[in-house]
Formats: structure tokens, sequence, C-alpha cells
């Protein structure tokens, strides 16, 4: 029965208009992804909540979205597309210092709107990172705005030098997408030294949650570009369970942006 339905299955899909094929990968790797969470937690996704919300003061300097229904199959979960994903994160502070970083486009302005900008900045951003001995911990990318935790590793790039080179190649790719050489895309970034773990570990479930935050899903693994569907896969129940149990309703975090 298996192998007959599995053969059914394969003479659909070969028959299958070429416009439908991407739709039906996504299913397909959903479903995978969904009885791999599953089988993490103690019950299935639709019974879990996600996090809550956040908004901090921190050191301002200058530097140099699209909702589900448009990326995801009705009645699934949105699942990441392929990209360099970073390492099991730490889950601790790194003696080389741990940060959070928010940096926001000139005039709050959506230049990454559409899977295919998200997927630009969310993947130059995990590459560049990595490049520079940056080991992201969480991220949440969106049409006119960024947040990210990280720990430098040893041998680390100042988080300056790691953001300029961020922020020039996304403004240069993004400006010839739209024909616009010159424009100047980012505006500024803040960034904050983690030195506590329970404010640390806070940050990380605001990070994780915030495109619930944003109204954008109702569960933060959902979301295509954050960090929530690989933390959920990477770490342990318990990991999952302590770091999404952090309240954020109270932190403050420089997020006004309204990502679309």
């Amino acid at each position: 029965m298996p192998d007959e339905l599995r053969e059914r299955l394969i003479v659909r899909i070969l028959r299958m208009p070429p416009n439908l094929l991407p739709d039906a990968e996504r299913l397909l790797v959903t479903l995978e992804n969904d009885r791999v969470l599953e089988g993490q937690h103690a019950g299935p996704l639709s019974q879990r909540k996600a996090g809550a919300t956040g908004t901090p003061g921190q050191r301002q300097e200058k530097s140099g979205n699209d909702h589900d229904h448009e990326y995801m199959v009705p009645g699934m979960v949105l699942v990441p597309h392929s990209k360099d994903w970073p390492r099991a994160p730490l889950h601790r502070l790194s003696d080389h210092g741990t940060y959070i970083v928010t940096a926001g486009t000139l005039h709050k302005e959506h230049w990454f709107r559409g899977a295919e900008r998200l997927d630009l900045l969310e993947s130059a951003l995990l590459r560049i990172a990595k490049s520079n001995a940056w080991q992201l911990e969480a991220w949440a990318v969106f049409s006119n705005h960024y947040h990210f935790v990280a720990n430098a590793e040893s041998g680390a790039q100042p988080l300056s030098i790691v953001l300029k080179q961020l922020h020039g190649e996304t403004s240069r790719e993004v400006n010839l997408l739209d024909h616009t050489p010159g424009r100047t895309v980012w505006h500024n970034f803040w960034d904050t030294e983690l030195t506590y773990e329970k404010s640390y570990l806070a940050r990380l479930n605001y990070v994780h949650q915030n495109a619930v935050k944003h109204g954008l899903v109702a569960r933060a693994c959902q979301y295509r570009w954050c960090s929530s569907a690989w933390f959920e896969r990477t770490a342990t129940p318990a990991q999952v369970k302590t770091i999404y149990g952090f309240k954020i309703d109270r932190l403050k975090v420089d997020d006004e942006f309204e990502p679309v």
C-alpha cells in the first residue's frame, strides 16, 4: 500500500503544471518539518503557543515582508528557504561579548518587501556574520528592519565593520533591483552588550518571537525569515521551554517599524 501511494503521488507530481511545483515542494517540506517538531515537543504544533512582545534604550550610532498568505500553502506552516544555517546555538554569554542589534532603513521604507529581498537580506546576514566570527543566536529579518543576537568568537571583527559590510552589500543589491544606484538604504543601528544571563535569554526570546509581535504570524516558527524554526530544531525541548518562557512584554527594544 505505501508503495502504491508513493507511485500515485509521483505520477500526480509529474503531471502537475510547472507553476504549482514550488507550492508542492513547500507543502512536502512543511509536512516533514512538522513531524520533526512534533517529535521534539509534548504536543503537536497546533497546540503550542508562541511568546508575547516587547519594546530597550540603547546606544544609537549612525551606520553607513511580506504577510504569510503570499508564501505559504493554506493552513500549513511556512518553511524556511535553503540557507547557510548557523551551528546549534550556545545559549550562553560569550567571553568576547554578546550583543543585541537592531537596524532600520531610511525613513522606515520597505525596501526589502517580498520573498526575494527578504531572502537576500537574511542570507547576507547569516553569511557575513559567520565569515566575521560572529555566532548568531537569534535573528529576525523584515521589510524595513532586522534584529539579531550574536556572540563574538575569538578573532571576531568589530561589530561596526560587520554591519558596514552587511549594509553596504545589501544596499547595492537592492538598489540594483530597483535601478537606483547610490540610494541610501540603511539609516541607524542600535547595539547593546548583554552581560546578564536573564537579560540575554529574554532578548533571545524577543527576537525569536518578533514576527508574532508584529502580527505577521500566529506562531514564531511560521515566519520564514527568522531563527525560531531553526532554534526549535537544534535546541533541546528543555531549552526551548526555558527560553520561550521568558517574559518579553516589558523589554525596551527600539522596534517601531510596522513591517509588511
